[in-house]
């Protein structure tokens, strides 16, 4: 995690948080985020404590709003700690906020830099959300980074995929990215949680993207993101990881012409999600579109 670990013990004022599920049109699947659309009186022992009630991986809170402008200040609270920036609570809170005034583009000041987010929807379908990353990048890891994540997951080096080397990408934040040669071998994960979790903190890291590439003649993925620094063993969708994957990709040569890829995610704990990641040579920024559906709240 990137952001100071804060104490969760301060009481949660009464706010409406909304809740919705990101990267997919059925509520059973997706990654689920809470939304604040009214947080500016908020401060961050009560954002946490927000957070830690809802219980999901990510509460997003916006502090800030100029709706003429369509320009709002945005924050990312885990049950245990401020995210620097988190994908799937941005599709989330652009299309809850696309619901309230109008689809268009928003513009969204994050820790992480300034978010575009353009929004559309077809007929009452659900809306659609494409955020633009701040630039993404990645570079070879280490062994000294590699190894002990490998012990931590129960892999070895031969589970990996030599064509897709081990990086550490940033999309906004700092993801290891791990390709599996055999999708049996990351559907069947099962790691050490805290041994992972101290890694991961002590790296700064905020998921470890775990891919499988579909077929060797396509740009298609399975994805699983561990997530224990935010106190979640694995997220349904990563959208901040599916950006830092796209500079991944970029600097590996992979991209030679402009091109969307698919990431499906969250099949193998029972909520699939897709992320669009549209990706060009000439642009570190990368775009990533999906839907988000309302939730219930189960309080209520």
């Amino acid at each position: 995690m990137t952001s100071t670990q804060q104490s969760s013990t301060a009481s949660a004022p009464a706010l409406d948080v909304l809740r919705y599920s990101a990267f997919t049109a059925d509520p059973a699947g997706g990654n689920p985020a809470g939304v604040a659309l009214d947080a500016e009186d908020l401060d961050d022992a009560q954002m946490l404590a927000i957070a830690a009630r809802v219980g999901y991986s990510e509460t997003a809170f916006v502090t800030a709003s100029d709706p003429v402008a369509r320009r709002y200040r945005l924050r990312y609270f885990s049950p245990r700690a401020e995210v620097v920036f988190c994908g799937h609570a941005t599709i989330a809170t652009a299309v809850a906020l696309a619901s309230r005034t109008g689809t268009g583009e928003l513009l969204f000041d994050t820790p992480a830099g300034e978010i575009r987010v353009g929004t559309t929807a077809d007929g009452d379908g659900p809306v659609r959300a494409t955020l633009t990353s701040v630039p993404a990048h990645s570079r070879p890891a280490e062994d000294t980074e590699v190894e002990p994540v490998l012990r931590a997951l129960r892999w070895s080096r031969d589970d990996l995929d030599a064509d897709l080397p081990p990086h550490v990408a940033f999309g906004g934040n700092e993801h290891l990215v791990l390709a599996v040669a055999g999708r049996a071998r990351l559907a069947a994960l099962d790691y050490d949680f805290d041994a992972l979790h101290e890694i991961m903190r002590r790296h700064g890291w905020t998921t470890v993207h775990l891919v499988h590439r579909a077929a060797p003649d396509r740009l298609d993925f399975h994805a699983r993101d561990p997530f224990p620094v935010g106190g979640v063993v694995e997220d349904p969708a990563t959208g901040a990881a599916a950006a830092a994957f796209g500079g991944y990709l970029r600097t590996l040569g992979l991209v030679t012409e402009p091109l969307r890829i698919h990431i499906r995610q969250g099949e193998d704990m029972g909520r699939p999600s897709d992320l669009f990641v549209d990706l060009h040579p000439d642009d570190a920024r990368i775009r990533v579109t999906g839907q988000a559906v309302p939730l219930p709240d189960p309080g209520k």
